[in-house]
């Protein structure tokens, strides 16, 4: 164990058992009845912003992948298990589209969409900086594939 007072190291337990700060913070911390779940979630916001218990978390979840024997390959299998069986029903476009995000997501090829806009809302990539943007994008793309395939 690191540096964590006895309720951090209670709260990232907590935290990695249920996913949910608000409910690791109130398994580990005095919170009354009529507390607010506002306060809750800026309280275990905090906690879980605090350095040390990122780290640990972080580190718990590593025991837990190791332990189960968890990694980007297995699963890969298990979703490409899941859409094979999905594309077997005839009615299981939907599962097997889903499964196939799932892998590209594991695999960093599908990112979510994010705006690039400035302060004001106004477009940072539009016109002739799109173009160029999208011409760098597939200039190392196509890199990526060369090295890839040198292999």
């Amino acid at each position: 164990m690191s540096d964590l007072t006895p309720k951090q190291e209670a709260f990232a337990l907590a935290f990695i058992e249920t996913g949910n700060a608000s409910e690791a913070y109130r398994r580990t911390h005095d919170v009354g009845e009529d507390t607010k779940p506002e306060s809750i979630w800026a309280s275990a916001s905090r906690c879980l912003a605090d350095v040390k218990v990122q780290s640990r978390v972080k580190e718990l979840q590593a025991e837990a992948r190791d332990l189960m024997m968890i990694s980007v390959g297995t699963l890969t299998d298990r979703l490409e298990s899941a859409r094979l069986h999905a594309m077997a029903d005839p009615k299981g476009a939907s599962a097997a589209v889903s499964a196939t995000m799932g892998m590209a997501k594991l695999h960093g090829l599908l990112v979510d969409k994010v705006a690039a806009t400035d302060k004001d809302g106004e477009d940072l990539v539009s016109g002739d900086n799109a173009r160029d943007l999208a011409r760098l994008i597939a200039f190392a793309l196509a890199k990526g594939r060369q090295k890839g395939e040198a292999k």
